[in-house]
C-alpha cells in the first residue's frame, strides 16, 4: 500500500496508481502548452459511467480537489479521485500516433471486459 503524506486539500502519493508512458507525458505537455492550460491545473485521470462496457476513461485538466490523490508520472502531475483508484490502480496510459490510430490508450489490469475501441471497460 502506498505511503501517503498530507498536503493542503489533497494527498501526495509516493507510488503511482496510474502511470503515463513517455509518449503520453509528451502529448499531455504538448496539449497543455498548445491550449495554454492555466498554472495550477493538473491532469485528471478518472472514470465515468457509460460506454458500451459500463465505465469510460476520462482525461482532462482540473485543479486539485479535497478527495484527490496527487502523484507524478514521467514529469506530469496527475490528480485521481480516491473513489476511482479501485478501477484504475495499475493502469498504464500511453499515446499512439501511427497508422493503427491516434490517441490515448489505457492498459488496465482491473478491466474484466473492454469494448472494441478500448475506451470503455467493466471491472
Amino acid at each position: 500500500m502506498a505511503e501517503v503524506m498530507e498536503a493542503t486539500a489533497t494527498s501526495v502519493l509516493t507510488e503511482t496508481p496510474v502511470t503515463l508512458t513517455a509518449g503520453a507525458a509528451a502529448e499531455v505537455n504538448r496539449i497543455m502548452a498548445e491550449n495554454k492550460i492555466p498554472e495550477g491545473y493538473k491532469l485528471r485521470v478518472g472514470v465515468t459511467g457509460g460506454g458500451c462496457s459500463g465505465l469510460s476513461y476520462a482525461l482532462g485538466f482540473d485543479q486539485p480537489k479535497e478527495n484527490d490523490e496527487r502523484f507524478v508520472s514521467n514529469g506530469v502531475e496527475i490528480l485521481l479521485d480516491k473513489r476511482h483508484a479501485i478501477y484504475l490502480s495499475g493502469t498504464v496510459v500511453d499515446y499512439q500516433d501511427g497508422l493503427q490510430g491516434r490517441g490515448f490508450t489505457f492498459n488496465n489490469p482491473n478491466a474484466q471486459k473492454t469494448c472494441g475501441c478500448g475506451s470503455s471497460f467493466s471491472a
